[in-house]
C-alpha cells in the first residue's frame, strides 16, 4: 500500500500549549509532506490552524466543548462521513470521546494516541491504542487491553538548528555556567526541585522557558532562596534551538514524564542532558554514556550531578555526541513517519482481512 492510498482522518482537541499539541501538529505536517492523505479536526485555535494552514492542510476548528455539545459531535460524523478516512486517529481522552460510533457508515480503524497514563476507561470504543513508550505499552496492557491491539510509535522532533541567542538579551553574563529547562510550569515538571538545586550551586544562571500554573510560586520560590537575580523566567518560546545553543547544559527535573519528549529535542539539538529518573528519561537515557540521571524530587542529588557536570565540559561534549546519535537511530522524521505510516497499513490490512471473512 501507497502512502497515496493512505486515508487518515486526526483528531485533536488539546490546550494551546503542550507536548502532545506540539508532536500532533510536527506530525499531521510530516505525514501531508510524505504524501499521505489527511483530514484534521481540531479544537478552535487560531494558530494552530494558521500552521497547518501554512503546511498545505485545511483543517476544520470544532468547539470540542462539553459532553452536551452535540453541534461538534454532528460535525464530527458529518466530516467522517464525508472524507470516509481508512483510519481515524484520535489523540486523548476528549477527542477520542467526541469519535463517532462506527454506525456512521464508514468502516474505519479507529486509534487512539496515548501519551500519558490515561484511565482506560475513555478508550473502551477503540481498535488500537497507540503509546509513545515502551513503558505506556506496559501499562495499558496490565490495565486490560489487548496486547496485540497496543502499539509502540514513538515521537519525533525538529532537528533544525539555530545560533545561540545573545545571554546579554536575558542579562547573563558569558562567563558562567548555563543551565536551560523547558517546559509546561506545573507541578509534575519538577522546576522547585531545580530551583532548589540551583540554590546550592552559587556561580552558575538558570534560563526556564515556559509558562502555566506554577509560574507565580515558582518566581517566589526563586525569590525565597536568593536566586531571583541568577534565574530567568522566559515565557513560552518559539526558539528553543537558539536557546539550546546558548546553554551549557540541559536539565529536565520532571516527576512524572511519560516519555520526556524535551530530552529527544536536546538531543537533536547536541545539548548534554541531565534529568530526574522518572518514567520517560529512564527509559530513554543511558546513564553516564547519553545523560545523567539523578532520583524524583532530591535537590542536593540534582545540585551535586550539575556541579560535577558543568566542570567537565569534555564529559558534556561526549554526552551531546551520544544523545545526537541516539536521536539520529531513533527519533527522526523519517524513522517514525516511516514507522506511522507502516502502523496504519497493517491495521487497514487486517480490517480489511475481517471484513472479507
Amino acid at each position: 500500500m501507497t502512502g497515496e492510498r493512505l486515508r487518515i482522518l486526526q483528531a485533536m482537541a488539546g490546550a494551546a500549549h503542550g507536548g502532545a499539541e506540539l508532536f500532533f501538529e510536527r506530525l499531521v505536517l510530516a505525514l501531508h509532506r510524505a504524501g499521505v492523505q489527511q483530514h484534521v479536526l481540531i479544537r478552535e485555535n487560531a494558530e494552530r490552524a494558521g500552521k497547518l494552514v501554512e503546511g498545505g492542510l485545511q483543517p476544520v476548528e470544532l468547539a470540542f466543548g462539553g459532553r452536551f455539545d452535540w453541534s461538534t459531535k454532528r460535525r464530527f460524523t458529518k466530516e467522517i462521513k464525508k472524507f470516509q478516512p481508512q483510519v481515524v486517529l484520535s489523540w486523548m481522552n476528549r477527542a477520542t470521546s467526541f469519535t463517532p460510533p462506527k454506525t456512521t457508515g464508514a468502516g474505519f480503524v479507529h486509534v487512539a494516541r496515548l501519551g500519558g497514563y490515561y484511565d482506560l476507561k475513555y478508550y473502551q470504543k477503540c481498535d488500537h491504542l497507540a503509546c509513545n513508550t515502551h513503558d505506556l505499552v506496559d501499562y495499558v496492557v496490565r490495565e486490560g487491553w489487548p496486547a496485540e491491539r497496543a502499539h509502540y510509535l514513538p515521537n519525533f522532533v525538529d532537528e533544525r538548528t539555530a545560533p545561540p541567542v545573545s545571554r546579554r538579551e536575558f542579562y547573563t553574563p558569558d562567563s558562567v555556567p548555563l543551565l536551560f529547562a523547558l517546559g509546561r510550569l506545573h507541578e509534575n515538571k519538577g522546576f522547585d526541585t531545580l530551583l532548589k538545586a540551583v540554590s546550592r550551586i552559587s556561580d552558575l544562571y538558570l534560563w526556564i522557558a515556559g509558562d502555566g500554573p506554577e509560574r507565580e510560586a515558582l518566581e517566589s520560590l526563586a525569590h525565597q532562596l536568593g536566586i531571583k537575580p541568577r534565574v530567568r523566567f522566559l515565557g513560552w518560546r518559539d526558539d528553543a534551538p537558539a536557546l539550546h545553543a546558548a546553554a551549557d547544559l540541559f536539565v529536565c527535573p520532571s516527576r512524572h514524564e511519560p516519555l520526556g519528549n524535551v530530552v529527544i529535542e536536546a538531543w537533536a539539538q547536541r545539548s548534554p542532558v541531565l534529568a530526574a529518573a522518572s518514567q520517560g528519561p529512564t527509559e530513554l537515557i543511558e546513564p553516564g554514556v547519553n545523560g545523567i540521571l539523578t532520583p524524583v524530587d532530591d535537590p542536593v542529588a540534582m545540585a551535586e550531578a550539575i556541579r560535577k557536570a558543568v566542570r567537565d565540559p569534555d564529559g558534556l561534549a561526549r554526552m551531546a555526541a551520544a544523545g545526537r546519535q541516539a536521536f539520529e537511530a531513533r527519533f527522526t522524521e523519517a524513522a517514525v513517519v516511516a514507522q506511522y505510516r507502516a502502523f496504519f497499513e497493517q491495521v487497514i490490512a487486517q480490517k480489511a482481512a475481517q471484513t472479507a471473512s
